[in-house]
């Protein structure tokens, strides 16, 4: 059934008309499957988040019913909290059906609804236009790390507004977007190195006089510093880079460190500015991380920081990292990728594969939070080095920005705390935990997966795990994840909220074995 478009749909169509409109039907052949994939993450959220407006859930053989306040009723399929292929292409409010996510909530009349309402059209129109950007086929393998994270085309697995990008026009989205291939031609910056904050090393090719060198992403220079008054002619010519998954952060196409740029806009959830916080803190913070990653025998490697500057401005920062692959051994036919890459491609149809993977995450990453850190182990964070075969050897963790670091932990077990204090410090085992579970459980494992039953089956294989109170809570305990949805439509609350997903090992046994 043809439906009409949403205004963010007809206004990415008006756009390809004029910059290139080749990709004119391509994108409205999207648009069906764009919706359905939108509408099957909102449906995943109003299932299990704590939305205060859904007053109760039935399940029946059928599917699932929410009884709303004010007396309406909302049907749809029987949830999969797990499932990244799109399963719903329709839900019915009051016996009236919906196919598009934002005019759902629209109807929905819920507070804040109108504005999470045109992200979801946006995201939906983003997401078309993603997809119509695609080769026909892709059956080699990438060959280099930017070219596996230029794979991953629909975005963020779980949230509605995997594609979200307010701000960026469609040619800006041709032109920057990782999924579109392009090359970005990152701007410099000279601001006196008197002005700046700086933590690592900054490199002399990055260095003018007395001036530092600040990669500045193009969509940042034209939307934003020219109200600060640095206008985009203002800028030196810079680096030509690939974009990677996050899309402000750049591999350069001569190699070397990975740039990560501030972009003042929102995508998906976030403004990705990089804080004055972060600068700060870069430095000790991956020392800190080098030396834990000694303790996990060569099973973890963390991408050093090896520079961050800021212009004490949030919206003019850059830091930069070390690329992963630096930690494959390339002579040996190793390669290394983000698992959020490697959940399309044909290792992870294998349920072998996908219990190894688990098996070596869980067992590392368990380790690490037993040692006092919890990482946000997201599919864009954790990267896998993987043998000429495809086994999972090792992890590679990249982007120390969001975790979490536990004093009393650190301390128990003889390691040094680092001299930091804000919002990377907590002993709160919950928001430990949470940080951990709801990122690569929750989140990177379950994509993986792709379903509730493969997510369990992986899980049941993971033997090995270390014997702490936080595997425990891992086989025992309802499993943390973030509510994405509900965030959106609480501006007013700060910080994450959540919800709670059944543990697909809870009440089995403990099937995932422990070391003693």
């Amino acid at each position: 059934m043809n439906l009409p478009a949403s205004p963010a749909e007809e206004a990415v169509s008006a756009e390809l008309a004029e910059v290139r409109p080749a990709l004119g039907s391509a994108y409205g052949a999207a648009l069906a499957g764009a919706r359905a994939a939108v509408l099957t993450r909102l449906w995943r959220a109003l299932a299990f988040e704590p939305l205060p407006w859904v007053e109760r859930r039935e399940r029946g053989p059928g599917g699932l019913t929410l009884l709303l306040s004010g007396g309406r009723r909302l049907e749809g399929p029987l949830p999969d909290p797990y499932a990244t292929d799109p399963y719903v292409s329709e839900v019915l409010l009051d016996g009236a059906p919906y196919r598009q996510a934002g005019r759902l909530v629209v109807a929905l009349g819920v507070p804040h609804g109108d504005a999470f309402a045109a992200e979801l059209d946006d995201s939906t129109a983003s997401l078309a236009l993603s997809r119509a950007g695609q080769p026909a086929a892709e059956d080699q393998a990438p060959q280099t790390g930017w070219a596996w994270e230029q794979r991953v085309v629909d975005g963020h697995p779980y949230h509605p507004n995997c594609r979200s990008r307010p701000g960026f026009s469609v040619a800006e989205q041709l032109a920057y977007a990782p999924e579109h291939r392009p090359v970005v031609e990152l701007g410099l910056a000279a601001v006196r190195a008197g002005e700046c904050l700086v933590t690592g090393a900054w490199p002399a090719e990055l260095r003018e006089g007395g001036r530092l060198l600040l990669p500045v992403h193009p969509w940042q220079a034209e939307h934003v510093l020219k109200q600060t008054g640095r206008e985009p002619g203002a800028l030196r010519p810079g680096l030509a880079a690939h974009p990677l998954m996050a899309l402000r952060t750049l591999a350069p196409v001569a190699g070397g460190a990975h740039v990560k740029t501030a972009l003042s806009t929102r995508l998906t959830s976030s403004v990705r500015d990089i804080s004055e916080y972060s600068i700060e803190t870069a430095a000790a913070v991956s020392a800190f991380a080098q030396a834990l990653s000694e303790r996990l025998d060569g099973r973890l490697h963390v991408t050093r920081t090896l520079g961050a500057a800021t212009a004490r401005s949030s919206d003019l920062a850059a830091v930069l990292r070390e690329p992963p692959e630096v930690y494959a051994d390339a002579a040996a036919g190793e390669w290394v990728a983000p698992v959020a890459a490697l959940a399309l491609s044909p290792l992870a149809r294998s349920a072998s594969w996908r219990a190894e993977l688990a098996r070596l995450a869980l067992s590392v990453c368990l380790r690490v939070l037993d040692l006092g850190v919890a990482l946000e182990a997201h599919g864009q964070n954790l990267l896998v080095v993987l043998s000429p075969a495809g086994d999972p050897l090792r992890l590679v963790y990249r982007d120390l920005a969001d975790i979490r670091i536990s004093p009393d932990r650190l301390l128990r077990h003889g390691l040094p705390v680092p001299p930091l204090a804000g919002r990377l410090i907590t002993d709160d085992v919950t928001l430990l935990r949470r940080k951990l579970f709801g990122s690569l459980l929750t989140g990177t494992l379950g994509a993986t997966t792709g379903s509730a039953t493969a997510f369990g089956e992986a899980l049941a294989e993971a033997a090995g795990l270390p014997a702490t109170a936080d595997t425990e809570a891992l086989l025992t305990a309802p499993l943390p994840t973030k509510a994405l949805t509900l965030m959106r439509l609480s501006p007013g609350i700060p910080g994450d909220q959540w919800a709670q997903l059944d543990n697909p090992l809870a009440g089995a046994g403990g099937r995932g074995r422990r070391q003693g």
